[in-house]
C-alpha cells in the first residue's frame, strides 16, 4: 500500500483527509517547501545523507529488543519494544528534525520555529537548531511548559527562546496557532518545523516519510529477534508521528495488525480526554491548515481535552491515519490515565524501561491484550520516547512521597537563599 499515490489524483489528500488550508499569504512559502521536498525525496543522496546523518547524530538504528520479563509475567503473547527512546534528545522526533533541518539547508533559510507540547519536539528542535546555526523560537503552552519544565530547560540552554503561550487551553493546540501567526509574519526567512503528521501537505507526508526509517529498521529487527512478523503493533497516537513511523514498514504485510492507542484520559465524557477515533467523539472539520477529525462541537469550535500525557492532549488527529481507519487497516483503541500509571509501573518495576507518558499508552494497550494471545505470538511496541522528561507528573501520578519530600525542601532551600 503506498500511503502517498493520492487518491483521484488530488495530491495532499489521504481519501478525503489533508488538503492545504491556509492564508493566501502562505501559499509562496509553502509552494517553495513543496517543491524542494518533492526534489529532496526523487534524490536518492538526499535520503542517504539523511540516513548517515541519523546514524553518526542520533545513534540510529536504535534496537529491538524483548521484555522477557514481563511476557512471562503477563503470560500470553511475547513482547518486544523499538527503542527510540535512545534516540539523542530521546525520542522519535529528532528523526523528523534533521531531516526538516537538512531542508531548511536546501532552502537557504535561517529562523526555524516549532510547536510542542511534551517538550520532545522542541527539545530536538532547539538541538537541531544548534547543530545547524539556525535561529529558533520555540512554541509551548503555558500549562505544558509547567508539567514538563526539564525539556524548557534544556531547549533555553541550547539558545532557543522558549514562548508560554496562554491563549485557550494553554496546550498543543494553542502553541499550534501561535507558530502559525508567527510564520505568516516571517516566512521570508523562517521555516516552521512541525512537530507531527498533521497540518497542512506537504507536512503529513514530509513527517511521515522522515519517520519511516523506524518502520524500515524495525521489520528486518523484528524478523531476526523474533524469527516472524509481529502479530500485533501498538503505537501511541496525538498527532500521530510515530505510529504512522513504524506502521509503514509492515504496511503490506495485512497479517500485521496495527493498533493506535489515543488518549482515554479520565474515560469517555467531553473534556475527560483525546480519544478523537477510539471514542468516536470527533467529527470531520477543517483547522490548523487540514481536514480531518477533530474534537469539536456542532459550530466546529474546538472542545477541551484531557491527557496525562502533554504529547496526546491534541484535538486532531493524523489525516494520513484517519483514511487507514476508515479502511479497517488500522484500529484505535483508548487508553486511559490509571491504565497508563499500571503500564508503567509494570514496565518498570519488571524491566528497567521507563517509557514516556506517551509511549505508556501503547505500553497500557499491549498489557491489556496480550494475556489473550498465544505464546507463539508476537507484540511489538514503538517505545517512541524515554520517560525521565515525565519526573514531576510520574511522580505525582505514583504520589510518591519521598520525591515531594524532596520538592519541599529543594524549595524551602531556594527560599531560605533569597531570605
Amino acid at each position: 500500500m503506498d500511503l502517498f499515490d493520492f487518491e483521484n489524483g488530488r495530491e495532499g489528500y489521504y481519501g478525503e483527509y489533508g488538503g492545504t488550508f491556509l492564508p493566501e499569504i502562505l501559499h509562496t512559502t509553502i509552494e517553495q517547501l513543496k517543491t524542494e521536498f518533492r526534489k529532496a525525496k526523487q534524490d536518492p543522496a538526499f535520503w542517504q545523507e539523511f540516513v548517515s546523518l541519523m546514524q553518526s547524530y542520533s545513534g540510529r538504528p536504535t534496537p529491538v529488543s524483548p521484555l522477557p520479563n514481563l511476557s512471562a509475567k503477563l503470560g500470553g503473547a511475547q513482547i518486544y519494544i523499538k527503542r527510540e527512546d535512545l534516540n539523542h534528545t530521546g525520542s522519535h522526533k529528532i528523526n523528523n528534525v534533521m531531516g526538516q533541518g537538512l531542508l531548511v539547508k536546501r532552502m537557504g533559510k535561517s529562523r526555524v520555529i516549532a510547536e510542542t507540547g511534551a517538550g520532545q519536539h522542541g527539545y530536538a528542535t532547539a538541538t537541531m537548531a544548534a547543530r545547524f546555526g539556525f535561529e529558533s523560537k520555540i512554541y509551548m503552552g503555558a500549562v505544558d511548559v509547567a508539567r514538563q519544565r526539564p525539556n524548557v530547560f534544556w531547549m533555553e540552554n541550547m539558545g532557543s527562546e522558549v514562548v508560554p503561550v496562554t491563549d485557550g487551553q494553554q496546550t498543543l493546540k494553542d502553541a499550534i496557532n501561535e507558530c502559525l501567526r508567527d510564520w505568516v509574519t516571517n516566512m521570508d526567512n523562517t521555516h516552521y518545523v512541525l512537530g507531527t503528521a498533521c497540518g497542512p501537505h506537504p507536512f503529513p507526508e514530509m513527517v511521515s516519510w522522515f519517520q519511516s526509517i523506524i518502520g524500515h529498521e524495525a521489520r528486518e529487527q523484528i524478523l531476526t529477534a523474533a524469527g516472524k512478523l509481529p502479530d500485533r503493533i501498538y503505537a501511541c497516537v496525538g498527532g500521530g508521528s510515530n505510529a504512522i513511523g513504524i506502521f509503514q514498514g509492515f504496511m503490506e504485510d495485512t497479517e500485521v495488525e496495527l493498533i493506535g492507542c489515543e488518549a482515554g484520559g479520565f474515560g469517555p465524557g467531553q473534556g475527560n480526554h483525546a480519544a478523537r477515533l477510539a471514542y468516536k467523539d470527533a467529527s470531520v472539520g477543517v483547522a490548523q491548515g487540514m481536514k480531518t477529525y477533530f474534537l469539536q462541537n456542532d459550530d466546529g469550535n474546538m472542545l477541551e481535552t484531557h491527557s496525562v500525557a502533554a504529547g496526546l492532549d491534541y484535538i486532531g488527529v493524523n489525516p494520513i491515519l484517519v483514511n487507514l481507519w476508515e479502511k479497517n487497516r488500522v484500529r484505535f483503541e483508548a487508553v486511559t490515565d490509571q491504565e497508563v500509571t499500571e503500564a508503567l509501573k509494570l514496565s518498570m518495576r519488571l524491566e528497567g524501561v521507563i517509557p514516556a507518558l506517551e509511549s505508556a499508552h501503547g505500553f497500557a494497550q499491549a498489557i491489556k491484550e496480550a494475556t489473550q494471545m498465544q505464546p507463539n505470538e508476537v507484540i511489538l511496541i514503538n517505545m517512541s520516547g524515554r520517560g525521565d522528561k515525565d519526573i514531576f507528573t510520574i511522580a505525582d501520578a505514583l504520589d510518591d512521597q519521598h520525591w515531594k519530600q524532596f520538592i519541599s525542601e529543594k524549595a524551602a532551600g531556594y527560599r531560605g537563599g533569597e531570605s
